[in-house]
Formats: C-alpha cells, sequence, structure tokens
C-alpha cells in the first residue's frame, strides 16, 4: 500500500485533531500569507468575491505558500525527510457569513460580544475553503495538481442572554476562531443545530478532502498508511 504524507498549512488545533482522529498524522506548516493582502488582490483581480470564494482564495493562498517552502526551504525538507517526495499539502480558512457579511476571528474581546449578539437565536453559513497542492514525485504517482473547493455548511446558535454570551467570550475561546465560535469546545453548547457536514464546521471536512484527494487519485486510506 503507498504512503501518502500530508503536511496540514494551518496551525488550527481542531483541524489537526480532526484528522488524527481520522487516522492521519500530519505535519503542521504554518503560512505566512498576508490574509488582508490576498483578499485585497483577489478583489482587484476579480472584483467583489462571495464568501464561498473568499475562502477558496485564502486557502490556495496558504497551501501554496507552503508548497513553495516546503520544496524550496531546506530546513522544512530536512523537518520531513524522505516524505517531501511523498507529501501533499492541505490549506484551509474558515469564515462565518451573516447577512452577507464575512466574518473572522473577532478583533478583540467586545467585537466578540458583539457578534454573538447579532448571532443569538439565528442561523449563519460557515464556509471553510480547501485547498490541496500534490508534491507527490512522478514516481510516486504525483500529478503536480493544485485544487480545491469549498465547504458551506448552516449553523443554527442558541438564543442565549447578554450574561451567557460574555461568560463564553470570557474564556477567550471566541477570539482565536471564525464566527467567534466552535462546536466542537466551550462554545458547543450555543449551537443548537447544523445543517451540513459538521467536519466542515471544526475547520476541515473530511468528505470533502477525500473527494479532492480522489481527483489526484489519492485513496484516503493511503493517508492512514
Amino acid at each position: 500500500m503507498a504512503s501518502v504524507h500530508v503536511v496540514l498549512a494551518s496551525q488550527s488545533p481542531a483541524r489537526l485533531a480532526t484528522l488524527r482522529a481520522a487516522g492521519v498524522t500530519p505535519t503542521v506548516v504554518v503560512s505566512g500569507v498576508d490574509e488582508d493582502a490576498v483578499l485585497a488582490a483577489a478583489r482587484e483581480r476579480f472584483g467583489d468575491l462571495e464568501p464561498a470564494d473568499a475562502v477558496l482564495v485564502l486557502a490556495q493562498a496558504k497551501a501554496e505558500d507552503v508548497a513553495r517552502r516546503v520544496e524550496d526551504e531546506e530546513a522544512t525538507a530536512d523537518m520531513l525527510g524522505a516524505q517531501v517526495g511523498d507529501a501533499v499539502v492541505v490549506g484551509c480558512d474558515s469564515m462565518l457569513e451573516l447577512d452577507g457579511e464575512i466574518l473572522g476571528k473577532p478583533r478583540d474581546a467586545a467585537d466578540a460580544v458583539a457578534r454573538w449578539q447579532a448571532m443569538r437565536g439565528r442561523a449563519g453559513v460557515l464556509h471553510t475553503g480547501h485547498w490541496v497542492v500534490d508534491l507527490r514525485d512522478a514516481a510516486a504517482g504525483g500529478t503536480g495538481a493544485t485544487l480545491g473547493a469549498t465547504s458551506s455548511t448552516t449553523v443554527h446558535f442558541a438564543d442565549i442572554d447578554d450574561d451567557e454570551i460574555a461568560a463564553y467570550v470570557a474564556t477567550g475561546e471566541p477570539l482565536n476562531v471564525a464566527g467567534a465560535f466552535t462546536v466542537d469546545g466551550i462554545g458547543g453548547p450555543y449551537v443548537e443545530r447544523i445543517e451540513g457536514d459538521h467536519h466542515g464546521v471544526v475547520g476541515i471536512s473530511l468528505p470533502l478532502l477525500r473527494e479532492l484527494l480522489e481527483e489526484i487519485d489519492v485513496p484516503f486510506r493511503d493517508l492512514r498508511a
């Protein structure tokens, strides 16, 4: 059985934990892209971006930035060792869409409180862009492909009061995640239900990742080899 090594272009603990729970042990290499600059350049080139497109643009930028580093930087190559020629890079980015507005991570605690006051009792759409770069050698079946897609899931939030919002924001968790909430952490009790793939809300859709890998002839089981 061929073994394919995943390089995760994300510092998200939730994405790493999701992959590990699925039997995948990636190497984490965090990208150095300027997200605001990437989005500004994309808007200049393509015009206004839909939320599903914005997260895809950022996921592509992160994955391709890390792919260049893995190929070009000796230190990164040394870290991966012989796995460089068997590697695929996976980049992700998530944002919440509410009333047509794109919401990433809150600026500060006050912003997180305001977000939750707007979100409570309502539903938003959590978009997660996924991008895969195939770095495998030709002898290992490498295609050189770079491709992606977006997972979009509707999230219904509980109608919680101001005291509950303040207590949740005081934990610090909402400050570190897109949309100011988690479904797999402290914020779980405040998400009443979702419509779609819950993995995408956590930060990486395993079914969508499997589909993208199939396009480059990599069965998901090979990530566990």
